[in-house]
């Protein structure tokens, strides 16, 4: 159901937005993938060695709304069409509030509520002309309750489930959906940690993220997948 379908995904570089990428590959749609240095475009020649010859790097800071623009441009440009997007970019740390200064809290805001912003208003125009399109956000589950030593991150996890939200509500008409994935503990790089060390060996795993992308995004047209939660087995997280 996806093969030739044209994808942009965010935060490409590595982690779970490079295990996207892959899994988007192998079921034949066109990538146009993003981060913000030149890693971007080992994924691109990796992808390409691999046989998947429709992709396509774009090194952009998703906070910077020009650039946004021109590379949605571009991506329409190259493959003639966005049918799904995936805002995957974001960043996060932990540290009390007191400890937190404003330019990390400005910059956590910038990339993960920003970025999806801007992406997703760049895409509007062109999947509103085509009535069709898939905007999905890699959230967290802290998007549905608070932690500890996480406010800038939870806050801005909270301010994109009513982002998305209300942009759900705005484009249904134009048989445009807009769903979140909100998972538990990820191995991944987050916050500057290692991926794939012993501790984090019982953690969800990039591909299962992946997966739910899939999910929701091949669901019929007639379908609203509009959130997925999902946790590792192991994790004791509370009730929402």
């Amino acid at each position: 159901m996806l093969k030739n379908q044209v994808a942009i995904v965010t935060g490409a570089s590595r982690g779970i937005g490079k295990a996207i990428a892959h899994k988007l590959a192998k079921q034949g749609m066109k990538l146009a993938l993003v981060g913000s240095s030149e890693e971007i475009l080992k994924v691109e020649r990796e992808l390409k060695e691999q046989g998947f010859v429709d992709v396509k790097g774009f090194q952009v800071d998703v906070a910077d709304e020009k650039a946004v623009n021109q590379m949605v441009s571009s991506i329409i440009g190259t493959f003639g069409q966005v049918d799904v997007l995936i805002n995957n970019a974001g960043i996060g740390f932990f540290k009390l509030v007191e400890e937190t200064s404003v330019e990390e809290w400005r910059k956590v805001f910038e990339v993960n509520v920003q970025g999806v912003f801007l992406c997703s208003k760049a895409v509007l125009p062109h999947m509103k002309s085509n009535k069709a399109g898939t905007i999905i956000t890699i959230s967290s589950d802290v998007g549905r309750y608070s932690i500890a030593n996480g406010s800038a991150y939870t806050a801005t996890k909270y301010a994109v489930q009513g982002f998305c939200g209300s942009l759900a509500q705005e484009v249904r008409e134009y048989g445009i959906r807009v769903g979140t994935i909100n998972p538990g503990m990820v191995d991944s790089y987050f916050n500057n940690s290692e991926q794939g060390i012993e501790d984090k060996k019982d953690w969800l795993k990039g591909e299962d993220i992946a997966d739910a992308v899939v999910y929701m995004a091949s669901a019929p047209k007639h379908m609203l997948v509009d959130e997925i939660v999902v946790h590792p087995l192991v994790q004791q997280y509370p009730i929402a």
